[in-house]
Order: structure tokens, then C-alpha cells, then sequence
């Protein structure tokens, strides 16, 4: 039998309006969200909820929710480069090496170059690798980067990627 503690420890997805996943949330939000009619239960996945007991009520509590009413999504925009956001982008360790040490920014196509001060250009790189690569590209330096270069992304949109892989993964197991 599971205990109260655990099913308290457990998390329910919540989607949008429109079925777009947006986060996870305790059993305990979910149940004033469910409550308060402001969420409706769904079934994606063909796994049981829990049944949470009050003294007046018995809650059936899906492993996902869906908001009814159209959530004031916070607008986000990319944040603009800078080496703090570079760094948590690139898991604060070196693109060329893995090194996690003396961090500097590197641009993988150099400004003397032409190359631009953005996204898709921009990495972490050691002192050491950003010294031998120089005023050089990659490939004539004969380095590869670790991961390419991107913008990051929205992190409902993040979320919703990772939350379907899983669904996904659930689904090739069973």
C-alpha cells in the first residue's frame, strides 16, 4: 500500500488549453487546481492517478491536467548574449575540450573574420583552446566543437520536447 508521504511526493503534468505541456507540479497544487475547476483531468498515458481522501471528499488525481482557462503565458525572449548566458548554454565547460577550467568566450567564426557577436557563434572555450585556436576557424585548427551553437530556447518548449521523449520511451517499453 502506497503511503500518503509518497503519493504526496509524486508530480502531475500540467498542459495548456491548447495540450502544450508546461510544467510539473505537486499532487497537493493539482488537487486545489482540480477543486477549483480551474483543471480537468486527462489521459494520455494509460497509468493510474492516485485517490486522494478528505474527511468530505475522495479526489481521483490523473498523472496529467489540463488548465481550462487560457493561462497569461509570461512572454519570454531570448536573452541577449552575454557571458553568463553563454556559460549556463554551454554547461559552463569548454566546446572544444570539456575542460571546465579558466573560461573565456570564443567566437567560433573570429570578428576579424566578419564573424558576428550571436548565438550561433558564440561559445565557451578554456584559455588554453581559445588561445590555439587563435584567429582561425575551427577547421583550420583542426578542432571540432562538442555541441553546435544555438539560441536558447523557451523552457515550456523545452519542457514539452523532454516530456514527449518520455512518452515516447514509455511507450517503446511496454
Amino acid at each position: 500500500m502506497t503511503s500518503a508521504r509518497q503519493i504526496l511526493e509524486q508530480s502531475v503534468v500540467v498542459f495548456s488549453q491548447n495540450y502544450l505541456p508546461l510544467s510539473r507540479i505537486n499532487i497537493k497544487r493539482a488537487v486545489v487546481l482540480l477543486v477549483t475547476k480551474k483543471a480537468e483531468p486527462i489521459e494520455l498515458i494509460t497509468e493510474k492517478g492516485w485517490r486522494v481522501h478528505s474527511p468530505s471528499l475522495v479526489l481521483y488525481v490523473p498523472r496529467q491536467i489540463r488548465l481550462k482557462t487560457a493561462s497569461g503565458e509570461r512572454i519570454w525572449k531570448v536573452p541577449s548574449v552575454n557571458r553568463r548566458e553563454v556559460l549556463r548554454r554551454d554547461h559552463h565547460s569548454c566546446q572544444y575540450c570539456g575542460s571546465v577550467k579558466n573560461l573565456t568566450l570564443d567566437h567560433v567564426i573570429p570578428r576579424s573574420r566578419g564573424g558576428q557577436h550571436t548565438w550561433d557563434n558564440v561559445v565557451t572555450a578554456c584559455e588554453r583552446c581559445n588561445f590555439r585556436k587563435g584567429d582561425k576557424s575551427p577547421r583550420e585548427m583542426g578542432m571540432k566543437l562538442r555541441t553546435k551553437p544555438k539560441a536558447p530556447i523557451h523552457p515550456a518548449i523545452l519542457f514539452a520536447e523532454e516530456f514527449w521523449k518520455s512518452v515516447a520511451q514509455e511507450a517503446n517499453l511496454e
